[in-house]
């Protein structure tokens, strides 16, 4: 076989190579600069989303600490040492009056029911019933000093999120008061309402209305009444063992027949100066005061306190149940209500009460017309037939 021999590189070889130098220093160049183009992009793309996320939670930023920053000179940090309200009871209660009140005073905030609050500590609730449960958590390094803080940031945001900024925020949501003694212990400056109403009114109104409450049977009035019970009797333990000092009963009845009276006690227990706004909701609504669509009591808040719903659910139960309401419902007797009286006797109204109550009745369509303004605009917009005016 014949041995090629070793020649020296031409010159056209060894431009070959100067040019493909050349070529993958330009391409190294130009994968330089696509580098450089690229960190640039997403270093825009980043400050573009702090921006955004700045402008969209301008009113709160969470910080650690269980601390939210609220923007403006009086109001401070909110934290688990804030002065926070908390408001309760069995639905259909009077929560939603007595939240819309306190929203029509300048120094507080309450708006709509949340939802979620109750669904977090009822997780809780369910972690601490299964102890199997509770020692994975532990095992996994998820304290109790874990979960109360993770619990305590996550109900502060919701609450400082999900409205404007206020000196005073207060949440409603009525089943939270069954959690009432840990919020107490998470909050520990906090305070409490709870609005307790006449069983029978209330579950007739539960009924009437067609509320869903988890466990509550629409169509048998015997056992929501007794479900109705146990939720007030629980509420109303939990209340005692937070303490007169920081948990406040209010009873619908009286609320509705002595507005000044019983507002004037309830903000001197929150230790807020008086506002005679708080007399004037009704005036409020869809300015300063926010309500959902969605909550049963929507239509009837917009209204002027009045005595229309005190005594609505007289003769809506049968006779064996009105003949067994003190054994289906022991809690009435001891919230010192009559379980035989029908009705029952809740005092002599205010003169304005009384004033606002025939008002209503003389202008009845004008106040149903702003009602559905308020629940379903798109309805109320929509023109009528000549049939129906």
């Amino acid at each position: 076989m014949s041995r090629q021999l070793c020649r020296w590189p031409d010159v056209k070889s060894l431009l070959w190579r100067r040019n493909l130098q050349h070529n993958l220093s330009a391409m190294l160049m130009r994968g330089r600069a696509r580098t450089i183009l690229l960190i640039v992009v997403l270093m825009g793309c980043v400050l573009y989303m702090l921006i955004s996320a700045s402008a969209l939670f301008s009113a709160f930023s969470v910080v650690r600490y269980n601390v939210v920053i609220l923007p403006g000179q009086k109001m401070g940090n909110l934290s688990k040492y804030s002065p926070l309200i908390f408001i309760g009871g069995v639905p259909r209660s009077g929560t939603t009056l007595i939240r819309a009140m306190l929203d029509a005073h300048p120094s507080v905030r309450c708006g709509e029911e949340t939802r979620v609050i109750p669904r977090i500590l009822g997780l809780r609730t369910q972690w601490k019933k299964s102890q199997k449960e509770w020692n994975r958590l532990k095992e996994a390094g998820v304290t109790d000093e874990v979960i109360n803080d993770a619990i305590s940031s996550f109900i502060l945001q919701v609450i400082a999120g999900h409205g404007e900024p206020a000196e005073r925020l207060c949440n409603k949501d009525p089943f939270t008061m069954k959690s009432a003694e840990y919020l107490a212990h998470l909050f520990p400056n906090s305070k409490f309402l709870l609005m307790i109403r006449d069983g029978r009114a209330t579950v007739h109104s539960i009924i009437s209305r067609q509320v869903t409450i988890t466990g509550f049977d629409l169509s048998d009035p015997r056992q929501c009444l007794d479900k109705w019970n146990h939720a007030i009797k629980t509420m109303y333990e939990q209340c005692k063992t937070v303490g007169q000092k920081r948990c406040l009963t209010v009873y619908y009845e009286q609320l509705v027949l002595h507005p000044e009276q019983q507002l004037r006690h309830v903000l001197n227990f929150l230790d807020i100066p008086w506002s005679d706004l708080v007399l004037h909701h009704d005036k409020l609504i869809g300015k300063d005061i926010s309500l959902s669509k969605v909550e049963r009591s929507t239509d009837q808040v917009i209204k002027p306190v009045n005595l229309d719903a005190l005594t609505k659910w007289v003769g809506t139960f049968s006779e064996d149940i009105v003949q067994e309401m003190a054994s289906i419902a022991p809690m009435l007797a001891q919230l010192g209500y009559d379980p035989n009286a029908n009705p029952p006797k809740y005092g002599e109204p205010d003169p304005i009460v009384l004033k606002n109550t025939d008002e209503l009745h003389m202008n009845f369509g004008e106040w149903e017309r702003r009602a559905k303004e308020i629940v379903d605009p798109a309805a109320a917009a929509a023109p009528r037939s000549p049939l129906a005016r």
